[in-house]
């Protein structure tokens, strides 16, 4: 299929059609990151028992906190791309990409080393329990071993997200899905390998992602986005734009990760049955989270490109589209999980204990689920539009930093796992109301700054 069949004007055009469009192929790709990531779970739950599971599961949220950081630098790509795409400037949008590649090359194995050579002092100061230490530190040195082709796929499909083509990451997800599959059931069943062949079946899938996405690119027909690997250095301005956007995004995912170590030392501290059920739970309600992600990426690349063709009055018909979305969403797909929530959780695992533990995380998490979807979409609208330190600095405060008060106060004080995972909507709901307020605030700058603009380009008239 042709490229220019699949890349999207976000700047004109009905909105709504457009966006679920746009929205539909990233939540395939999210659900079936997500139903690749369970054939890891359950794999190792079924064929290698619980505490691989609970190895497994323990190392979600210090990976996390090693890439989050330049992860959150592909959002600037998308911001940048998104804009000069609309503004027409191919000079630009060609510089961008080759910069974007080059970061994305450094980044890969910035968290390649970092990762190598801290998970173990990492495991051990977030309490990891002994019986499951080994076979964690095993999988993320392993794992880290496919860093630098996670980032290069990611900042690869940010530039095709950017240009409005979110298909074709879809199509190379599924194709490196499907291989991960089969060498789970190959390292596992057949060659009786535990949490090391999960790992191993992970980064040649990585890898594979990697170079479909890199040809994509150097085959391209969008003017402006075709990648020449001789090209590849960083432009300094290029670089300051991606940072400017990127880093506060990357600095967010950080701040969240901490957080979630501390709660994830906090669920450590339970024992490894725990650690178990809340990896399974937590694997089952990305049946819910997939989608708001998708609409957090819509919300970047539409207002992006509005924002480059100056037609700002659109920003806010996105707006109402996305959060019709997050809730059509949260009632649709909360109640589903939670009505078969156990035999969900049950294809992981089935041990009876480490089921009813992971039902207790999903009816606390799933009945105020919508405010983690105004929490993460709202950010996607304010950093399309440029503002980019506002929504980390909401981040901070209203979650990351509420959540360690949470967890030193309140669990303190009532040591149980419902108040344990109380802290996330608790947390969602503070945070939710800043983004939107932050939102209002951006999109009052820029209308007045529009304003400025005409006015100033304006000639005076005549007097008679």
């Amino acid at each position: 299929m042709s490229s220019k069949n699949l890349d999207l004007d976000a700047s004109s055009g009905p909105l709504f059609k457009k966006i679920v469009i746009f929205s539909l192929p990233l939540i395939a790709m999210n659900i079936l990151q997500l139903l690749f990531n369970a054939a890891d779970m359950i794999a190792v739950g079924q064929f290698a028992g619980k505490e691989s599971l609970a190895a497994v599961g323990a190392t979600g949220a210090l990976i996390n906190l090693i890439t989050n950081v330049f992860m959150g630098l592909s959002v600037g790509t998308v911001v940048i791309v998104a804009q000069y795409y609309g503004a027409g400037k191919i000079t630009d949008l060609s510089d961008s990409v080759h910069t974007s590649m080059a970061v994305s090359i450094i980044s890969g194995l910035i968290v390649m080393i970092v990762g190598l050579v801290f998970c173990r002092p990492l495991l051990t100061l977030m309490g990891t329990p002994e019986d499951i230490l080994d076979l964690s530190v095993l999988y993320m040195k392993i794992y880290f071993l496919g860093s630098p082709a996670m980032m290069i796929y990611n900042f690869g499909a940010a530039i095709l997200r950017a240009v409005g083509d979110s298909r074709r990451p879809m199509y190379y997800l599924v194709v490196s899905g499907v291989l991960n599959v089969i060498l789970n059931l190959f390292f596992i069943v057949v060659l009786h390998m535990s949490v090391d062949g999960v790992a191993w079946a992970t980064i040649i899938s990585q890898y594979l992602s990697m170079v479909l996405v890199m040809i994509c690119l150097m085959r391209s027909n969008i003017i402006g986005i075709r990648y020449f690997p001789r090209q590849t250095r960083i432009d300094g301005r290029k670089l300051k734009e991606i940072v400017r956007i990127g880093l506060p995004a990357g600095l967010q995912g950080l701040l969240f990760s901490i957080s979630n170590v501390l709660i994830q030392s906090a669920i450590n501290s339970f024992g490894s049955v725990l650690v178990a059920a809340n990896s399974a739970a937590g694997n089952v309600e990305g049946i819910v989270a997939t989608p708001m992600n998708a609409y957090y990426n819509a919300a970047i690349t539409f207002t992006g490109q509005n924002m480059g063709a100056k037609k700002y009055d659109r920003i806010d018909k996105i707006a109402k589209i996305c959060t019709v979305l997050i809730f059509a969403t949260w009632i649709l797909l909360s109640g589903t999980t939670l009505l078969f929530g156990k035999p969900l959780i049950g294809v992981y695992t089935s041990d009876p204990e480490v089921i009813e533990l992971g039902m207790v995380r999903m009816k606390v998490l799933m009945a105020v689920y919508f405010t983690c979807g105004v929490m993460n979409v709202f950010p996607g609208l304010t950093r399309g539009m440029g503002y980019s330190m506002l929504p980390m600095i909401c981040t901070l405060v209203g979650a990351c930093l509420l959540r360690i008060v949470w967890l030193k106060t309140v669990f303190i004080w009532y040591p149980t796992v419902f108040m344990l995972f109380a802290c996330y909507p608790v947390t969602w709901t503070l945070a939710g109301l800043g983004q939107v307020g932050i939102f209002f605030y951006a999109r009052h700058r820029i209308r007045k700054n529009a304003a400025q603009t005409v006015d100033s380009d304006t000639p005076a008239l005549c007097s008679r």
